[in-house]
């Protein structure tokens, strides 16, 4: 996505002149900042709208990342992200964002509109086995399998090689749970 076509607050146009445009139906929001409203919403313009959020050497993951790659119609209210690099690094303070200091290897990463974001089988793996602490992530992780029907037979087969990691029984269970319901 062309950055000409994602707008801040505060950089070319103001939060009140960005809120006018939106209230006439020129622009929408999406994550922290706008679109015109023309723009088909893409995983581009959804990872643009985390930029200021997912600064470099972390990742979007869990239900951040599961709304870049197209599931649900808004934002989670608190974004996750996790290390992108191997070495530590000092996550933003905010109260909307929460930080997983463990690091994504390459290959569970992408590169879409500037940041990296957790794959879609990874995002997977992470929504199914939060889901013990957080029952909200089941939500997320359906939405995801509207968008990605193939990655629960593939979250099935990686949590089956997961011994002793913890939520892995839960996350199993979800996973039949969602086989049944599909």
């Amino acid at each position: 996505m062309h950055p000409a076509l994602f707008y801040l607050p505060g950089e070319r146009l103001s939060q009140p002149e960005l809120s006018a445009a939106r209230i006439d139906g020129h622009v929408v929001e999406i994550g922290e900042g706008y679109i015109p409203a023309d723009l088909v919403e893409s995983p581009q313009a959804r990872a643009a709208g985390l930029a200021a959020l997912i600064i470099p050497g972390l990742a979007a993951s869990g239900p951040s990342a599961a709304w870049v790659h197209g599931a649900g119609d808004r934002p989670p209210l608190r974004h996750h992200a996790h290390r992108a690099v191997p070495h530590r690094v000092r996550a933003p303070q905010s109260a909307r964002l929460a930080f997983h200091d463990t690091a994504l290897e390459d290959h569970e990463m992408l590169w879409i509109g500037g940041i990296a974001v957790a794959t879609p089988l990874r995002t997977m793996i992470d929504l199914l086995l939060g889901i013990h602490r957080d029952a909200t992530l089941a939500v997320w992780a359906e939405a995801l399998l509207e968008v990605l029907p193939p990655l629960l037979d593939e979250a099935g087969v990686a949590l089956q090689s997961m011994h002793r990691v913890p939520g892995s029984r839960a996350a199993r269970a979800e996973v039949d749970r969602l086989k049944r319901r599909l």
